[in-house]
This record gives structure tokens, sequence and C-alpha cells, in this order.
């Protein structure tokens, strides 16, 4: 692990750097923020939005939670995606899981694991939801990664179901939302290709709560 000293080092490189290539970049970036996309993915240290997207500092509007979560309860992510949404009127919201999910994993396992057990049920009701599908591949690895994607795609459903998220669909259109896979196997980012309009569709009585003044 780096020392401190190193980070504020490796800081003052990185600033010298690109001074170096634009003396007024951070005269720009001080200005404000124009992103179209809010990425919502894990808080693993191995994923890092930025970096897996070749995205500058002022391009991508991100927040991270263990195993890409998005939870009807928890304030956090609602008063980002409605910063999201109604300030920065991304035109995009990318829920983005990971292959080899520490926290999709501990959901897989039957143990008590204390404060992370209410978080991690939401992980364990995608299970319950998809179990006749999961149950049915016997490979271990082959059922841990389709769990991590039947969780981008149940969260990809959450946003949706969001007033925020419905708000700005019926008055602009947008956001369009999209489910992705990082494979830290290989690098690669995968688009699953998700349909999510599609699959609203097939619960929209439930939660479609109509125009919105």
């Amino acid at each position: 692990m780096k020392q401190f000293e190193e980070i504020f080092r490796d800081n003052a490189s990185w600033v010298a750097a690109k001074l170096a290539h634009d003396p007024q970049y951070f005269d720009k970036l001080s200005r404000g923020q124009s992103p179209e996309i809010l990425y919502i993915g894990c808080a693993d240290s191995r994923v890092t939005a930025e970096d897996l997207m070749g995205a500058e500092p002022g391009e991508i509007f991100v927040h991270r939670n263990v195993a890409n979560l998005v939870v009807a309860t928890d304030n956090n992510i609602n008063a980002v995606v409605q910063y999201a949404v109604e300030q920065l009127a991304v035109k995009h919201i990318v829920i983005c899981g990971h292959y080899e999910c520490g926290g999709v994993k501990a959901s897989m396992q039957q143990s008590d694991l204390g404060q992370l057990n209410s978080w991690l049920q939401s992980i364990r009701d995608v299970y319950r939801i998809h179990r006749g599908e999961l149950d049915a591949i016997h490979e271990h690895r082959e059922r841990f990664d389709r769990l991590v994607e039947l969780n981008v795609l149940e969260q990809c459903l959450n946003i949706v179901k969001i007033d925020h998220v419905q708000r700005a669909w019926y008055r602009t259109g947008f956001p369009q939302i999209h489910g992705w896979v990082f494979d830290v196997r290989t690098g690669r980012l995968i688009d699953l290709e998700l349909k999510i309009e599609d699959e609203f569709e097939s619960i929209r009585k439930i939660y479609d709560l109509g125009p919105i003044d």
C-alpha cells in the first residue's frame, strides 16, 4: 500500500502534468460540471469508473456502494439520483456491476454478516426472484456471474421506480437506463443490452406513478 507521503507526491506530479498540458486545466474544472452520465457502480477498489471508461474529471457523475445497489430507503442514492436528473439533467444512467463482486458473493453464502445483512438482503431478493434460472446453473462461477448480471437488471428497474426519474421520463424522455458489467478478468466492459423500458412495461401497473407535476 502507498504511504500517504507518496500519495501527496503523486498528486503534485499529477497537477504538474495537467498544467503542463493545459495551463488553464484547473480554472476550467472549477467552473462547474455538465456530465451526461450518472454512473452507479460498486465500491470495490478494483472498479474505478473513470479508469474503466477512459473518462476525464467532469465527464461522469459517480455514485458507488457495495454491489451497486439501488435501495428505495437509501437517502444517499436518492439524493444522488435527484441531483443528477433534476440539476445536472443527465441523459443516461448506467448501473455497472462486475464479476467477482464480493458483495454478490457474500449474498450467496448462508452466514450472519452483521450490519451487512440488511444491505445484502437486496441481492438475496434478486436471487429469490430469479431462483429457477439460477438454481438450474450447476457450475458455481457461472451462477455467480449470472447473479451479478441479474442484480444489474433489478437495480436498473429500481432506478425506474424512483419518482425523480419517472418525472423526467414524462417531461423529456430521458434519462435512458443502461446495464453494464465490468469483467475484472479481462478488463472489458460488457453492455448487457437490457431493454429497461420493455422490462418496466411488465410491472408498470405496480410502479408507474403516472404523470407527475
